[in-house]
């Protein structure tokens, strides 16, 4: 330890630097010679080729071969304190792992907590600012923000204080060990994580999103929540990854509140959301049961359940959104029985607001002309067509042209392209909005309509109800289902009209 009280380290501008190899230090002494921290008289300028009392290992267990084995460091900084300890002793190949105590069972980002020891381990000044100092106050180290106690295996401990940084180099701060009132600068980038909390070093990956060949199978997602009476399901459609099989190229389908195709933008954000889930913040961990009181999933305002076909099955429960001048629209989320609550922007946590009418397609008809076996079609008063179709050749791979078919209407052969430009009107119409909690109405249906797709071995039936002078309700296989628009039923029979008839069919209704 240097025998001279060194006063400060003082930057002359244009002319001295202050800290790094070949810097100029000046050393202050009062005029007397006496040594005094306190002294502000300035009697000489020696120059050296570094910094005085640079290079002095500050925090180590006194072993000269190496700085010691940490097996716990305790940190405190103005809003948190923790202690970060050893999980893994180190190899000849890897070095020593870390974590947080009491966090063991909790995503961490342990890369991040190990800099806590090792950028502090073995740690060397950059300089001596002044030795035995009596007024630590200037420094920041009076009632310092940061502290730190080391604890090595050898049973030795080392505590330690970081002070505010030095106004002559900002990359540097003021540091003493705790026993000795040298104050030293040190590099204050190796702290940098010392002002974090615990909930800094959780993760904020709720969910990791699996590789592309690992993804599994979302074998269904159910969604229930406060302001609505029934629960959102979606399972896989069996014709989803099959072009020939018509309707959408969503995943997946609504099997409830009414079943549905889906969006294929808009529903797998509501299929597939939680794989790769990133929250904005960690709101609590450990929690307590006011935790989740505060965000109110002691009763969650929605659930949402997703079984996957590896077995694993995920609950996300989520609040009612919330609104925050600096942080917008919001809610708390976790996973059932998992130990962190997070917060979650609007556009990341979509199962609080979703509606069916979001995600379903509002295709009615969506299947494969060429898949259709058998259709017939019957208006309230009276008339209807009768169609029977048939590949030419069965067993010719593909069949997907109009000279590939034969039809029949009402037992007569026509051309299958009479049959083809029919049902190209069936298929043109949307649905103008879902139907829930309808039912059917009393009396005839204005239109019927019946066909069996053959390749997906399924068969339908709509009934178009007239529910008010421009709307009609569709049922789908007994189930009300979506709104329609009354022109496009008036087409419809007018067409049904005209199919034992030479004229052309009507192909718009708007």
């Amino acid at each position: 330890m240097m025998k001279k009280e060194v006063k400060g380290i003082i930057a002359l501008s244009g002319v001295l630097a202050v800290l790094g190899g070949g810097l100029a230090v000046m050393k202050l002494t009062d005029k007397s010679g006496s040594e005094s921290s306190d002294s502000k008289d300035i009697t000489a300028v020696e120059t050296t080729t570094a910094p005085e009392g640079s290079g002095i290992i500050l925090v180590s267990d006194g072993n000269s071969d190496s700085e010691g084995l940490v097996v716990k460091v305790h940190v405190k900084n103005s809003e948190d304190e923790f202690n970060v300890i050893m999980t893994d002793r180190p190899t000849d190949q890897i070095a020593a792992k870390y974590n947080i105590e009491g966090c063991e069972d909790i995503d961490i980002d342990t890369g991040v907590v190990s800099t806590l020891v090792n950028n502090v381990n073995g740690i060397a000044s950059a300089g001596l600012i002044a030795e035995n100092c009596s007024d630590l106050s200037k420094y920041g180290l009076d009632n310092p923000e940061i502290s730190g106690e080391m604890t090595y295996e050898s049973g030795k401990t080392v505590k330690y204080h970081l002070g505010i940084k030095n106004p002559a180099n900002t990359g540097t701060s003021y540091f003493m060990v705790e026993g000795s009132n040298d104050v030293y600068v040190v590099e204050n980038s190796r702290f940098a994580n010392y002002y974090k909390t615990v909930k800094d070093f959780i993760s904020k990956t709720m969910l990791a999103s699996p590789a592309d060949e690992d993804m599994p199978i979302v074998e269904s997602l159910v969604l229930e929540r406060e302001d609505i009476d029934y629960r959102i399901v979606l399972e896989p459609s069996e014709t989803s990854t099959d072009s020939n099989a018509g309707g959408t190229s969503a995943t997946h389908e609504m099997i409830e509140p009414i079943s549905s195709y889906l969006n294929v933008e808009k529903s797998s954000e509501i299929t597939h959301g939680m794989f790769g889930l990133v929250a904005s913040e960690v709101y609590a961990y450990r929690c307590t049961g006011d935790d989740l009181k505060n965000a109110g999933l002691d009763k969650p305002f929605c659930r949402t359940e997703m079984k996957c076909d590896d077995e694993n099955d995920y609950v996300l429960l989520l609040s009612e959104m919330q609104s925050d001048e600096d942080k917008g629209q919001f809610c708390y989320a976790m996973f059932e029985g998992g130990k962190v609550i997070y917060t979650l922007t609007a556009e990341k946590a979509p199962w609080v607001t979703v509606m069916p009418v979001d995600i379903a397609s509002r295709i009615m008809v969506g299947n494969t002309v060429w898949n259709i076996t058998d259709l017939s079609v019957s208006l309230s008063t009276g008339e209807s067509g009768v169609f029977k179709l048939a590949p030419i050749d069965p067993t010719k791979e593909t069949n997907n042209t109009a000279e590939d078919f034969k039809a029949e209407l009402n037992g007569k052969e026509i051309q299958y392209e009479r049959f083809r430009r029919f049902y190209k009107y069936l298929v043109s119409a949307n649905a103008e909005d879902l139907v829930i909690g309808e039912v059917t109405p009393e009396g005839e249906p204005l239109v019927v309509l019946e066909y069996t797709d053959g390749y997906v071995g399924r068969d339908y039936k709509f009934e178009f109800y007239e529910y008010s002078p421009m709307t009609v309700l569709v049922a789908v296989n007994g189930e009300c289902r979506f709104f329609g628009s009354r022109a496009y039923v008036d087409n419809l029979i007018e067409n049904v009209r005209r199919l034992e008839t030479n004229e052309e069919f009507l192909t718009t209704w708007k």
